[in-house]
């Protein structure tokens, strides 16, 4: 009779790992059949130092050369450069085939490596300006909780990192895996309010206040239809001076910021309603259901019927 391998899990400490981040992989892979977890690190760096404490690698790196997914938590001092050991083994595993992934700053020794080059990636909030400064070629996105690109998946820091390792299991083994493990972790697969950890919100995020009420009002009033002249009129500007206002503060016009924002509030709706899609398409503002659909599909790459079927706890 076949048996099935467990898929091999390297979570790679480097010098100054940060126990939350080290210990979220293992808590969240390691009681699971379906993988075999090891942590691991470069002997040749010496202990592994981590919040008043040495960490005890049971191997070396070997195991990133072997592994199918290798974990990078983050480190205290991500600006300095990891191990090059380290770093010639994350090339390797890759160049190989295997998935990376971060957590938090751990995205820096994924940069360090090239490896995201022309990707987009995320990190802790406070340090992405200082990722982005040091690889300007990666398309940093601080405002979103994970990133997944395929092969690679980088976090922002400690419970995103419990998303993206729950977002792993559902890629892997389905939403019935995932929700049993976020049950044992006593993490619920949704967020407050109802959007699902595992999906990013197309909503771009704004860093101007001046119109904050404009589009707290647009929120609040997804169903009604909005022209950019009405918007104008309700922020006591011209339509080109709120144009561009709008667009310095959310790198967006107002009507592609309206739309990703009722496509958001229709996600939210099939994961968290039974409401058919008539309604949610009258409610979130994008008109019939034909033009709904095509809308939806445009924007998340699915209908609206697969995504409530693939999404819904």
């Amino acid at each position: 009779m076949a048996t099935t391998e467990p898929h091999r899990i390297a979570v790679l400490a480097l010098p100054g790992v940060l126990p939350l981040d080290l210990g979220i992989p293992v808590q969240a892979f390691g009681p699971d059949p379906h993988y075999r977890v090891t942590v691991c690190a470069d002997p040749a760096a010496g202990p592994v130092h981590s919040g008043g404490f040495t960490v005890t690698a049971p191997a070396g790196l070997e195991a990133v050369l072997d592994a199918d997914t290798v974990v990078v938590p983050g480190y205290v001092d991500p600006q300095a450069p990891p191990p090059a050991a380290a770093l010639a083994a994350i090339r390797s595993a890759h160049a190989r085939g295997a998935r990376l992934v971060s957590i938090c700053t751990g995205a820096f020794a994924l940069a360090a490596t090239g490896l995201l080059d022309g990707r987009p990636a995320t990190t802790h909030w406070r340090d992405a300006a200082a990722l982005q400064r040091l690889h300007p070629r990666i398309d940093v996105r601080p405002n979103q909780l994970f990133v997944d690109d395929g092969d690679i998946l980088t976090s922002a820091g400690v419970t995103a990192g419990i998303d993206l390792c729950l977002h792993v299991i559902r890629r892997d083994h389905g939403a019935a895996a995932a929700n049993d493990r976020a049950r044992a972790l006593v993490a619920p697969p949704q967020r407050p309010g109802g959007q699902a950890q595992f999906i990013e919100r197309l909503r771009p995020a704004a860093h101007g206040v001046e119109l904050a009420p404009v589009r707290a009002w647009m929120l609040d009033n997804l169903a009604q239809r909005h022209s950019v002249d009405d918007l104008a009129r309700r922020a006591h500007m011209s339509r080109r001076t709120f144009i561009r206002r709008f667009q310095q503060e959310t790198d967006t016009s107002p009507m592609a910021w309206l739309t990703a924002a009722r496509i958001d509030w229709a996600r939210e709706l099939l994961e968290t309603t039974a409401a058919p899609v008539e309604q949610i398409a009258r409610l979130s503002g994008l008109g019939s259901p034909a033009a709904f659909r095509a809308a939806f599909h445009r924007y998340v790459g699915t209908s609206p019927t697969d995504y409530r079927s693939t999404f819904r706890a």
